[in-house]
């Protein structure tokens, strides 16, 4: 008997050990990223990919695997490539890629070849340099071939200095087949230089195979046309913004209809992520921002008849639907997260509006960790609307204990502070190390509707700010908030709030952490690539000076203007390869911190961007985060 319990006291104890455990940056790293590559020909089965990280070897790698759509055993493939359409692949054969083309002199020895050695860029305007990559010259361009056994590529843009799939993100979304074959859609910024830099004018543009030449599709709209794809009906639909160097517009589902081009969700008050048409052509699915989260939803296609178009929200819940896989049999194959968990693969039966989980790769990860608690708040700003709060909470919460508190300021500035699950910003991460996030919808955010998203633009510093003060002050009323121990962290304009609380906050914070964050508008605007951006946003240029817009956002917006209020540590991280927020911000802020006599530090990761990828990089991040938080709150 004896002999018996005292196994079974050990396994019970280690089993509750076990499942005390709360989430850690290694133990982050260690859980599988799911994506999925769609769904086979048959549409019997989804092909997905789940990516491993290896913290010691600094890299990752993944494997692919094949699951039927209803879910079951998985099984790992190494080959593919004829289980999926091929939607480069025309009706009679032709393949469709893109290739970068050296098009424009740039290099030193394109200009003087006898000086091969020289190292020198020479630039006649703006677009010099993108992301995180300078301009040498070379742009993608869309070819094809006649078939699979030809050598060699017809590229359809010939010497043109434009590019398809579009820098730095775009792929072979970018450009599709029209259903015969006979012609190539694809998507181009046909501008350069410094028109380029100021513009976010992208066409669809239509290449005749037979005749060799190229139609301008989209000339009337002057903002974003992008993602182009067929209805099965053969009806040519795409994602379209309206306004030139506004680059947070409201996104609409256009089609072109017998000649006609038809705006879908243009009565609808919201903006769209991504669509995909159902198999009849009678509906478009899509993913769109609403109330803290992200949802799929559907709109009618009316065609010629009287039918009203009416956009529903299909899904809802506290989880975000981040990726539309396809539509089998009723069901819809998306990937789903929440702030507690990772991506992963469900079916959502559109008629019995039930989820089943398809993959679950990091369960048994999840399985043994206590996790965070996510609630709603809303709370009243101060000029009387109601803002969605999200609160989350440590594991283990116990309300008669006292907290220190972590104000999120959300980056983008328009993009959406939903139910994703971060590898870096990672809630459940910063909960679990003892910490209350607050993380407020502020003015500008997606899924409150357009007004609410538009508000932020050429007003940074202004209803924004009280915005995250009504937030924070809210939340500090509750008796398990430590008002004390108030932190601000955030990254890109999250890090500008950051910034700008620094020399606004009336002692509310003992911390502040700024991640690539702007921090002097003015050389912000000079130095960044994407020049649409605070030419929107800031209202104009710095040397405007009758332009009260800009000459606000350059002066009483500018968190370089308060420096002198700074009386609170400052941690603040820069990569060396961002440029749409240059390294000279972080700098700038570090230098008047440490000769202010504020206690600060600055982490400089040299080969990162806009964000942080390699993975020891980031596990130093991590660290660095919560030894600067351990030290000052």
């Amino acid at each position: 008997m004896y002999k018996k319990i005292v196994p079974l006291l050990v396994l019970m104890m280690s089993l509750n050990a076990f499942s005390q455990q709360v989430m850690t940056p290694e133990l982050l790293f260690k859980l599988g990223r799911v994506s999925a590559l769609g769904i086979t020909k048959d549409q019997k089965s989804i092909i997905y990919k789940v990516t491993q990280v290896s913290v010691d070897d600094n890299k990752s790698s993944s494997k692919v695997y094949l699951m039927p759509v209803d879910g079951g055993n998985a099984t790992e493939i190494t080959d593919y490539s004829t289980l999926l359409s091929d939607k480069n692949s025309s009706k009679d054969g032709k393949l469709l890629y893109s290739e970068e083309v050296k098009i424009a002199k740039v290099l030193g020895k394109d200009f003087y070849p006898e000086l091969e050695k020289s190292d020198v860029q020479i630039y006649d305007g703006l677009d010099y340099r993108h992301w995180d990559t300078w301009n040498e010259g070379k742009h993608n361009h869309v070819f094809y071939k006649e078939n699979a056994a030809a050598k060699e590529g017809i590229d359809i843009m010939g010497t043109e200095p434009f590019d398809s799939p579009q820098k730095p993100f775009g792929g072979d979304e970018d450009y599709i087949w029209s259903p015969d074959g006979s012609k190539i859609i694809y998507v181009s910024k046909k501008k350069v230089g410094t028109e380029y830099a100021i513009s976010t004018n992208t066409d669809l543009y239509e290449y005749d195979l037979a005749t060799k030449k190229t139609a301008n599709l989209t000339p009337e709209n002057l903002g974003y046309d992008t993602a182009p794809q067929f209805s099965p009906n053969g009806e040519l639909t795409w994602l379209q913004m309206k306004r030139d160097g506004y680059e947070a517009d409201k996104n609409d589902i256009v089609v072109s209809f017998k000649g006609i081009k038809m705006n879908l969700t243009a009565n609808w008050d919201g903006t769209v992520d991504s669509f995909s048409w159902s198999a009849d052509g009678k509906k478009v699915y899509f993913l769109a921002p609403v109330d803290g989260t992200k949802q799929l939803f559907e709109v009618n296609f009316p065609g010629m008849t009287r039918i009203a178009v009416r956009v529903e929200q299909i899904t809802k819940g506290d989880w975000d639907v981040n990726q539309l896989v396809g539509i089998v049999n009723n069901a819809a194959i998306v990937a789903r997260t929440d702030m507690n968990h990772a991506s992963e693969l469900f079916s959502y039966d559109l008629k019995k509006k039930s989820w089943k989980q398809l993959t679950k790769v990091n369960d048994a990860a999840y399985a043994s960790i206590s996790l965070s608690k996510t609630e709603r708040r809303y709370v009243t700003t101060t000029d009387g609307k109601k803002m969605l709060v999200w609160v989350i909470l440590p594991p283990n919460f116990d309300a008669t204990k006292k907290y220190p508190t972590l104000l999120y300021c959300q980056g983008g500035p328009q993009s959406a502070l939903s139910q994703f699950y971060s590898f870096r910003w990672n809630f459940q991460v910063m909960a679990a190390q003892g910490y209350i996030i607050v993380a407020p919808n502020r003015r500008g955010m997606p899924g409150h509707g357009v007004e609410w998203n538009e508000a932020i633009s050429k007003d940074w510093g202004g209803q924004v700010m009280d915005d995250y003060l009504s937030a924070i002050d809210d939340v500090a009323k509750e008796k398990y908030v430590d008002k004390d121990r108030l932190g601000a962290v955030g990254a890109s304009y999250g890090g500008y709030s950051v910034f700008y609380l620094a020399g606004n906050h009336n002692n509310r914070f003992k911390t502040f952490i700024a991640h690539d964050g702007v921090f002097n508008t003015q050389s912000m605007f000079g130095t960044t690539e994407e020049v649409f951006f605070n030419r929107w946003d800031f209202g104009g240029a710095y040397w405007e000076k009758d332009n009260k817009i800009a000459q606000k956002a350059f002066n009483e917006f500018n968190p370089i203007n308060y420096v002198d209020k700074w009386n609170t540590p400052i941690l603040i991280i820069q990569g060396g390869k961002d440029f749409r927020v240059p390294i000279g911000q972080s700098l700038e802020a570090f230098q008047a911190a440490q000769l202010r006599g504020i206690k600060s530090k600055l982490i400089y990761f040299p080969e990162e961007n806009h964000w942080v990828l390699k993975p020891q990089n980031a596990i130093v991040w991590q660290r660095e985060f919560f030894k600067w938080l351990k030290e000052t709150l």
